[in-house]
This record gives structure tokens, sequence and C-alpha cells, in this order.
């Protein structure tokens, strides 16, 4: 830019403090992790979805997963900003919902423009909510959904990519996870019934019960909101039928409207 200072070099200091490293001549980074073997939990889910079966381990995968939520979001951590901060990136960073909702093509048929404008501001509107419960905070994943989670043996399993910050709300966790019952579920029923009616209620009820986090109800929406534009999505999930995205998308309208959700409810939300 004309009158504008020049930049020289991009660079990076040593761990031990001790020099300074040069990454003028890189043009791409890239995180190097160990070799996980695995199957990645989708395919329990796919697999579900086609046998319209639930066996023993299913359920026992199920409560690990929902135990070991329990476990990381027992940590937690005094640092108000950071709770703000995480609330404001689920509505306005460019991969959660305002990111999401410009992904959306113009012209839809199964969702209006001011369907999605409505949207956005109530997203807006719970994000001062959240601001006011900064206590929350706790140790999280931050993109706990089936595709980053590999089991092997029996309850055996590795997380994948947490590459939104250690730190945030707990219904971040649960959502991102529980969504995937409710979405499958519509996908073979038309709404939450069956199977993954069961493995919602299974994950839930552990959590509840084993983190006495009954307040969580109260903060789930946005996040809910987020994940189920995610999976509505016609460019995640491009083959999806237009029905199934307009019964998720009434979930994500409708969720914001209410002040504590209600796990015995998520038909009428649909």
């Amino acid at each position: 830019m004309p009158k504008h200072v020049r930049s020289v070099d991009v660079g990076a200091f040593t761990v031990d403090g001790k020099g300074m490293k040069s990454l003028g001549d890189c043009c791409e980074f890239f995180l190097l992790t160990e070799l996980v073997e695995g199957k990645l939990y989708h395919h329990d889910l796919d697999r579900i979805k086609e046998s319209k079966h639930l066996d023993e381990l299913d359920k026992q995968r199920c409560l690990a997963l929902s135990n070991y939520l329990v476990d990381i979001h027992k940590v937690k951590r005094d640092a108000p900003w950071l709770y703000v901060r995480r609330a404001r990136e689920l509505v306005g960073h460019g991969e959660c919902i305002m990111g999401l909702l410009d992904s959306y093509p113009p012209g839809l048929d199964f969702v209006s423009e001011s369907d999605l404008i409505d949207i956005e501001r109530n997203c807006a509107i719970w994000r001062w909510r959240l601001k006011r419960k900064s206590y929350r905070l706790s140790q999280v994943h931050g993109d706990f959904h089936p595709w980053n989670v590999m089991f092997r043996e029996g309850t055996d399993f590795t997380v994948l990519d947490r590459s939104r910050g250690e730190w945030g709300e707990a219904a971040d966790d649960v959502t991102a996870m529980t969504i995937n019952y409710i979405f499958y579920s519509l996908q073979t029923h038309g709404k939450l019934t069956g199977v993954f009616e069961q493995l919602f209620k299974i994950f839930w009820e552990n959590y509840l019960e084993k983190t006495g986090d009954w307040e969580i109800l109260d903060v789930v929406q946005p996040f809910y909101a987020w994940r189920g534009l995610v999976v509505a999505s016609p460019v995640w999930y491009p083959s999806l039928s237009k029905e199934v995205r307009a019964k998720l998308l009434n979930f994500v309208r409708n969720v914001l409207q209410i002040e504590k959700f209600n796990l015995e409810s998520i038909n009428s939300y649909i």
C-alpha cells in the first residue's frame, strides 16, 4: 500500500528464549500429530441408522463419550475474559454462526433470508446472556463431534482436532455431539425417536446426573443453533433432503426462543 511501512520478515522466538528464527521463506504452516489407529464414531451412527438397532456396545460408547465430558468439564478457570471471548466467537467467528449464515447461498427453497436474519439477531441477544455466565468457564474440546472421535476396541477412543482453544462453555461440547443423534434420527424417522432418542437420553441423563449442572439447560440454545446450522448446511451436507433441512432450521429458530431447554420437548422444537 502506498506510504505504508514495508514488512521485511516474519519470525518466532525459540522455546528457550535465547534466539529468534526467521520464517520469511515459509508459505504454509502445519501441525504434526502422532498417528492414531481406529475408526471414526460416525461409522457407528451410520450403521445404527441403517440397522435401526442398538447393541450394548453402542450404549457403552455413548456413555463413554458422556463420561469423557463429565471429566474434562470438571476443570474450571477464573478468567471471565476468556468466556466472553468464546461467546463472541460463537456468534461472530467465520467458522461459527455468522460464518455459517454467510455460507448459505441466496434463493434457497427451504429457508428465507428473513428467517436467517432472525436467527442471527437472536444469536446476538444470546451472546449478551452468555456474558453474564463467565463463572461457567470450563476446560473444553471445542469441536466434539462424531468425525473427531476415533474408537478402537470396546470403549477405547481418542479425540482429534481440538482447534478452538482450551477453555469455553461446557454446552459447546455437549451440543456438538448430541445434535448428531437428532440429525441422524431426522434422516431416518423425521423426528427424534427410536434408537437415536435412546442415545440422546443416555448421553444427556448421564451427563446431568454426574455433573449436577442443570444450569447448562439455560445456555445450550445458541450452541444448538450453531450445530443445527452446520448439519442443515447445503455446503457441508449437499445431499440432505429439503424436509430434513427445514426441520433442522425449525429446531434452530425455536430453541433460540426458549429460556430453558427441555430435553423432553425436542420434537416440539422440530
